[in-house]
């Protein structure tokens, strides 16, 4: 682990092991780099490690049999991602892949399933990590069936925004088409309307969210139904 990696417990659902647990994760989490695309999970394929990311972001995405996708999740320093390796699934129908490009930490498949079996707090952090990834799996689809790409765009945005720090995220018009399983023009359309509004200013893939209320307000009520369930399941501070 490079000497300036930031401690394990920047990740949040890390930061709320009890101190019994950590200790017994610390010497095996292994500190790793997340560069923009790099794959995670492979749809069908047992994974070896879970992965909690620090400052990168990942996408949760399904293909359909003609190459289309789409976001299903996304994660990133409040979660995991691998929940299959602990829910005794194994294998995933979707793809993980970093959207953001930052650092985070690893386990070992062997390790994680032994502390799920092991703790039962570490068990119950992990189902109501996996209880709220479940709502936000099922609003996706909810918005992206019955709301506007306008406000698929902001919801998409605010979640990013909310798993790293600062309010400038690299998106092209290309990656945030593909996680929303649109056309590109549509989204280009919907950015230059919240860029005209003064929400955001956007440039060679680098979007700059200058009015964040503005994106609530202008939002579908999906975002805050996942953003409220999180809140109320996981922790967002160390005790340590």
């Amino acid at each position: 682990m490079p000497a300036s990696a930031p401690d394990a417990r920047s990740n949040h659902l890390i930061a709320a092991l009890p101190d019994a647990e950590w200790a017994l994760w610390r010497p095996l989490l292994e500190w790793v780099p997340m560069p923009l695309g790099q794959v995670l999970g492979e749809p069908g394929r047992p994974l070896s490690h879970v992965y909690f990311p620090s400052t990168a972001i990942a996408s949760l995405l399904y293909f359909t049999e003609d190459g289309a996708s789409s976001e299903i999740a996304v994660v990133g320093n409040e979660c995991i991602v691998g929940t299959q390796l602990f829910m005794g699934g194994e294998f995933t129908p979707n793809q993980a892949v970093v959207q953001s490009a930052g650092h985070g930490f690893r386990l070992s498949a062997r390790a994680i399933k032994e502390a799920f079996n092991r703790s039962g707090a570490v068990m119950q952090l992990l189902l109501r990590y996996t209880q709220a990834m479940i709502t936000q799996v099922a609003q996706t689809a909810v918005c992206n069936r019955h709301h506007r790409l306008e406000q698929q765009l902001c919801r998409l945005l605010l979640l990013s925004l909310d798993r790293q720090h600062g309010s400038d995220l690299v998106m092209t018009q290309e990656l945030i088409a593909n996680r929303l399983g649109v056309r590109r023009e549509g989204v280009t359309e919907a950015a230059l309307r919240l860029q005209a509004a003064g929400l955001i200013r956007y440039a060679r893939g680098h979007i700059k969210v200058q009015d964040r209320s503005g994106l609530e307000h202008r939002t579908c009520e999906c975002y805050s139904v996942v953003k409220r369930e999180y809140d109320r399941l996981l922790p967002h501070h160390t005790a340590h």
